[in-house]
C-alpha cells in the first residue's frame, strides 16, 4: 500500500476525500489514505508548503496564489481534480435580515443586494459602523464571490463593507455573538446558523454563479512529479468516491460518516439537511470533478481586480497551468469515463444543461450563469480585467 497523507477542513466538500477512505475507493487503488483535520486554511496552506502533507482539500484559488508567490512560504502546487461544485452561501444575522426588510432569499441575490445597499446608506447617514462580513481566507472563492456580488449590486466592498477572516467552524458563533453581521462560508456552517436560530440564508453561491468551483485537490508539484503512479491512482479513487457521494441513495450513509468526531463532528441530521439544501453542493454531476482552466483564470482575474497581483502574460500562464486537466484525463483514460475534450470554456454562457464533447461518451454540463448576466471568456481575459477595473470601486 502507498501511503498518502492529505489535510482537510471539516466541511461538506471534504466528502470525496473522506468517502474515498471510508468506503474503500482509495484502498482499492493500493492507497493508504491518511486524513488529517485542520482548523484553518492558513494551516493547510503552510503545512502543505513545508511538506507535512502530500495533498490537501484546498480552496480553489489557493494553489493559484501559491504559484503566483502570494503566500508566506513559496511552494508550487497543482490541481489534478476538483472536489465538487457549489456548496457555500452567504448568511445574514437575524438583526441584519430584519433591517433589510426580509427580502426574498437564496435565489434572488440581486434583491438581497439592493436591500443591503439601502441598509449601508442608512448606517452611513446615522453614523453607525459599517456592515461586517466574515470570510474564510483572502484567496478563497468566498472572498471573490462575496466581492463580485457586492460590486454587481452597486456596493464598494472595500470602502463600504468591513471584512474579517475567520476559520469556517467559528463563523456561526461569531454571528450569534454579533462579531459579524453576516458571512460567506461552505456548508454545513450556513445550515448550522439557521438551525441555531442565529441567521438566515441571504444568497447562495449557486444563485450568484451557478455550478461554480469551490474546493480542489491541491498537490505539491514536487510530490506529484516523484509519485506519478500514486497521483493517478488517487485521482481514480477520488473520481469513484465522487460518483458514490453524488447518489441520493447514499446521502444518509454519507451524513453518518461525515458526522463522526474525527471528521465534521456535527449531527448527521444537520449534515444531511445541508447535503440536500439550497447551497447546492454537487460532488459528481456536471463534470464537478474536472479541473477547468477557465475556473483558474476567473479566480486569477479577481486577484487582479482586487489588487492581490499584477496582471501579466506570465501570471496568466502560471494561473492556467495550476489546474491540470491533462493529469485528470490520463488517470481516467482506462476507465472510459466521460471527460471534457476542452480544458477551458466560456463561463456564464450556458443557460441550460448542455451536452459537450467528451470522447466517445456523453457528458452534460449544467447552467453556469452569473446572476448579473456577465460572461467570462478566458481567451479575452485582458478585456475582462480592464472592464472590471472600471467597476471595482
Amino acid at each position: 500500500m502507498n501511503l498518502i497523507t492529505a489535510a482537510f477542513l471539516p466541511l461538506l466538500d471534504a466528502s470525496i476525500l473522506i468517502a474515498a477512505r471510508e468506503k474503500g475507493f482509495a484502498e482499492a487503488e493500493g492507497i493508504d489514505l491518511t486524513l488529517a483535520r485542520e482548523v484553518s486554511w492558513a494551516n493547510v496552506r503552510d503545512r502543505v508548503a513545508i511538506g507535512h502533507f502530500d495533498a490537501a482539500h484546498m480552496l480553489a484559488p489557493m494553489p493559484i496564489a501559491a504559484n503566483l508567490r502570494l503566500t508566506p512560504i513559496a511552494d508550487s502546487i497543482i490541481v489534478p481534480l476538483a472536489l465538487g461544485l457549489g456548496g457555500n452561501a452567504i448568511t445574514a444575522s437575524n438583526a441584519l435580515y430584519e433591517k433589510l426588510g426580509r427580502p426574498a432569499l437564496t435565489d434572488n441575490p440581486k434583491a438581497a443586494g439592493e436591500a443591503l445597499r439601502g441598509e449601508i446608506d442608512r448606517r452611513a447617514k446615522a453614523g453607525e459602523p459599517a456592515i461586517r462580513f466574515g470570510v474564510v481566507h483572502p484567496h478563497s472563492s468566498h472572498f471573490f464571490e462575496l466581492r463580485y456580488w457586492l460590486s454587481a449590486c452597486g456596493i464598494d466592498p472595500v470602502a463600504e463593507v468591513d471584512t474579517i477572516i475567520l476559520p469556517p467552524p467559528y463563523l456561526p458563533d461569531a454571528l450569534a455573538q454579533g462579531t459579524v453581521d453576516g458571512y460567506c462560508v461552505g456548508e454545513p456552517y450556513n445550515s448550522a446558523a439557521v438551525q441555531q436560530g442565529a441567521g438566515v440564508l441571504l444568497a447562495t453561491k449557486h444563485a450568484i454563479w451557478r455550478n461554480s468551483p469551490e474546493k480542489v485537490l491541491g498537490v505539491r508539484t514536487e510530490w506529484a512529479n516523484n509519485h506519478k503512479p500514486e497521483l493517478l491512482a488517487l485521482v481514480r479513487a477520488l473520481y469513484r468516491s465522487a460518483l458514490w457521494c453524488g447518489k441520493e441513495e447514499h446521502r444518509s450513509e454519507l451524513s453518518q460518516i461525515l458526522a463522526r468526531p474525527d471528521y465534521l463532528d456535527r449531527k448527521a441530521t444537520l449534515i444531511e439537511r445541508a447535503l440536500s439544501g439550497p447551497a447546492g453542493f454537487e460532488p459528481h454531476a456536471n463534470a464537478a470533478t474536472f479541473p477547468w482552466q477557465s475556473h483558474a483564470l476567473w479566480f486569477y482575474s479577481q486577484m487582479v481586480r482586487w489588487g492581490q497581483v499584477n496582471h501579466s502574460t506570465e501570471n496568466v500562464l502560471k494561473s492556467r497551468s495550476s489546474y491540470r486537466p491533462d493529469i485528470y484525463r490520463e488517470a481516467l483514460a482506462a476507465d472510459n469515463v466521460p471527460v471534457p475534450s476542452a480544458s477551458a470554456k466560456v463561463e456564464g454562457a450556458l443557460t441550460r444543461s448542455t451536452p459537450v464533447g467528451a470522447g466517445t461518451r456523453q457528458l452534460s454540463l449544467g447552467p453556469d450563469g452569473f446572476f448579473d448576466g456577465r460572461i467570462f471568456d478566458p481567451d479575452a481575459i485582458d478585456s475582462y480585467i480592464f472592464e472590471q477595473s472600471t467597476h471595482s470601486n
